[in-house]
């Protein structure tokens, strides 16, 4: 008898108490509708926003169509791989001869837009690169392209080449102004050109202002209509004759205290303003897409904790979590609480992991209260919960 109590007192009274598992609750997340936006039935369009891989939505012909002066932000975003250009830099000066003015007169005969441009005349590359993207020059887009590169062919081949590097496959160019009708693109191209455009300092910075004084031509207005109305600041626009219009736009707008940007395009319209009333109707549609969503709240249960001798507890989020969601973007929840023997509150309990779409994000857990030991009388009378 005392050979066993010895051997039984301390093992009861010392011994390690069995893990409790966790009974983990999994939390439903709502249910959300699929976004019904109404895209243009002219033409082509595309809208996508640049934190996610797709679209968000696209209609009209698959097929390459012309795109006018949007080349300009191809030919701009070219010419800044041969002379790269500080944000805030001037750049270089450029001196025009007369191959700058047999590009203004055949521009002007063919109906194109020119600005005038005299021989000896200077301008440093960033005057002209706003008199380009801004004020639409057809002119000075093939100067500034024949400056860059030394001709128009070494021009295109380079085009073609950048074109190609960056995934733009279904996109051609001839020339440098966008006058002739064989410089094409797809409207799911277009998006991948707008994320281009807003990634450069130098062309983001152009395309989203207003106006801007040029030595010796004045003021020079930015074409875009759409420009300042609801968060669009760019990128540029394209007209050929009087029934194909296009905008390749950029927009920021906060949902939920979230920055989303969406880039597309629109081509083939019948005419500016009707394309810039679609294209408001599409970030509006675009915005309401999104919904900001609870993934977690400070305090809510996850799992709780029932020990055999009465104490419990829960495993809660450490804090409020909240994300912008697309759509029915899917939704994972997966709890990782631990197994717990004693634990004093808010303590570390695991883990939450959440998947929303692309975006993985941990959520701790953290014990709610504490789990004490049970007592000398408890050990005594339940050794099973021990050993």
């Amino acid at each position: 008898m005392v050979l066993a109590t010895a051997f039984y007192l301390p093992m009861t009274l010392l011994a390690p108490l069995d893990e409790i598992a966790a009974s983990v609750a999994i939390p439903s997340m709502p249910q959300r509708a699929a976004p019904a936006l109404e895209l243009p039935a002219y033409g082509a369009s595309a809208i996508a926003a640049i934190d996610r891989p797709e679209v968000l939505a696209h209609a009209g012909s698959e097929d390459a169509l012309p795109i006018a002066s949007i080349t300009k932000v191809i030919t701009a975003l070219v010419v800044l791989e041969a002379k790269p250009l500080g944000a805030n830099e001037p750049g270089p000066t450029i001196t025009f001869g007369p191959a700058d003015l047999d590009y203004y007169y055949t521009q002007q005969a063919a109906y194109g837009l020119v600005w005038p441009v005299a021989n000896g005349q200077q301008l440093s590359q960033r005057d002209v690169m706003n008199v380009v993207l801004l004020a639409s020059a057809n002119n000075y887009a093939q100067s500034l392209a024949l400056w860059a590169y030394g001709s128009e062919d070494a021009f295109v081949a380079a085009a073609a080449t950048w074109l190609t590097t960056n995934g733009l496959e279904n996109t051609t160019l001839v020339e440098a102004s966008g006058i002739k009708e064989a410089n094409q693109s797809t409207a799911l191209d277009l998006t991948k050109l707008a994320q281009l455009a807003i990634e450069s300092p130098v062309v983001a910075a152009i395309v989203s202002t207003p106006s801007t004084e040029v030595s010796g031509l004045g003021t020079v207005n930015n074409r875009n209509q759409l420009l300042g109305i609801d968060g669009v600041d760019g990128i540029k626009t394209g007209t050929l004759g009087d029934a194909w219009a296009c905008l390749l736009f950029s927009t920021d707008v906060v949902i939920g205290g979230e920055t989303k940007t969406f880039v597309g395009a629109v081509v083939g319209g019948p005419d500016h303003p009707t394309i810039a009333a679609a294209i408001r109707a599409l970030i509006e549609d675009a915005t309401a897409g999104y919904t900001e969503i609870t993934l977690a709240t400070a305090g809510e249960e996850f799992a709780e904790y029932d020990t055999p001798w009465g104490d419990e507890a829960n495993a809660i989020a450490s804090a409020t979590v909240k994300r912008v969601v697309w759509g029915e973007d899917e939704i994972t929840v997966t709890v990782d609480a631990d197994p717990v023997r004693l634990t004093n509150a808010g303590e570390s309990a695991g883990v939450i992991h959440i998947r929303v779409g692309t975006e993985s994000l941990d959520v701790p857990l953290e014990y709610s209260d504490e789990i004490d030991d049970p007592g000398l009388w408890w050990r005594l009378t339940n050794p099973h919960g021990i050993f």
